[in-house]
């Protein structure tokens, strides 16, 4: 049966059997998971991650973006949820579907990226030696600071 309305549920841990037509929303693991909407009985989960599903609660009723597609099952189903009503949107093409993946592996890879701590580095034994001039910034800074 198609669901046309997602109820909503905050909940610490997601329950082992889904009810269709809930919205399960765990905030202590900022995940969301429901059963597909086209009716297949397939759990879908949407992650809440910079570069995943965002959720926004306006005090009565819930919204995920961007859309939910749901590439990797046989319904290939793909909707908005959008103030707890489920609205259907365009299939996607293979091709699309194609472009869309790389689009997200490069936005984690970004994200993610950017997120890397600094590189270590290695303290000369010797610190009276001023002769040594480190290459990287974070050389540069320790050096500076050990100088001091």
């Amino acid at each position: 049966m198609q669901q046309l309305r997602l109820d909503h549920q905050f909940v610490e841990f997601m329950p082992n059997i889904l009810q269709p037509g809930i919205l399960y929303i765990s905030m202590e693991y900022a995940t969301a998971t429901h059963l597909c909407c086209c009716g297949c009985g397939e759990k879908v989960v949407t992650p809440f991650t910079p570069t995943d599903w965002s959720m926004t609660f306006n005090g009565y009723s819930v919204s995920l973006s961007p859309s939910i597609g749901n590439w990797n099952l046989p319904c290939r189903s793909h909707y908005v949820i959008s103030q707890g009503r489920v609205i259907g949107a365009n299939p996607w093409s293979d091709q699309r579907i194609a472009a869309e993946r790389l689009r997200d592996r490069a936005a984690k890879a970004a994200y993610y990226g950017s997120q890397q701590k600094p590189p270590r580095v290695s303290i000369p034994s010797d610190r009276s030696s001023t002769h040594h001039q480190p290459r990287g910034l974070w050389q540069r800074i320790l050096h500076y600071l050990l100088r001091s």
